[in-house]
């Protein structure tokens, strides 16, 4: 007498998909709208990230949509960085940025090296023999020399217009915190 098959344990739901598997072209995103608050020169409290609770100044908007701001870094440590105008406030406070020049800085890639301004700098593995033995300098990963150059450029500029405003260098240097009882969103920037 021939073995009797055993019913499986699990019955699909439904049968296979058919007809879903269409591509779907998705339309290219624009780039966001910057907030009417946020103007060059604008200081920003920024709520997320490393620097969070740090005060910046708002240079320009890059190609991506986010925003360019600096701490000024010889200020309050911040560098040059690009924040998403979701995780930052802003603030009734603006610097005179009018002769600051940020043509260099952009986040869209170039054509030949395929790098963008914010790219860094990944270091050389070393091969296994030799390089163990012999003290050869390898590049560093971290900041281009580029960034460097230009951070200082920007500093220098933004820490003139800062100087001339009296107590706004404290200001800046001040890092923002609540307290118990303070809401945020009954508070005048």
């Amino acid at each position: 007498m021939p073995k009797q098959q055993r019913a499986p344990k699990w019955y699909p739901t439904e049968g296979p998909a058919t007809g879903l598997t269409k591509t779907i072209e998705k339309k290219p995103q624009g780039v966001a709208k910057l907030r009417k608050s946020i103007t060059p020169g604008t200081v920003l409290i920024l709520l997320a990230g490393r620097f969070k609770g740090k005060r910046v100044v708002f240079l320009k908007q890059l190609e991506s949509g986010l925003l360019l701001v600096t701490g000024p870094f010889k200020i309050n440590g911040v560098p040059l960085r690009r924040v998403n105008q979701a995780y930052v406030i802003a603030t009734s406070t603006k610097v005179d940025i009018a002769g600051i020049d940020t043509t260099g800085i952009s986040d869209k890639p170039d054509e030949k090296t395929k790098r963008h301004f914010f790219s860094r700098v990944v270091a050389e593995q070393k091969e296994e023999g030799e390089g163990e033995f012999v003290s050869t300098e390898a590049k560093k990963s971290g900041l281009t020399e580029e960034r460097k150059a230009m951070q200082v450029k920007v500093d220098e500029s933004v820490i003139a217009a800062v100087e001339k405003t009296p107590m706004m260098k404290d200001y800046l240097k001040s890092r923002f915190s609540l307290e118990k009882g303070q809401f945020p969103h009954l508070m005048k920037f």
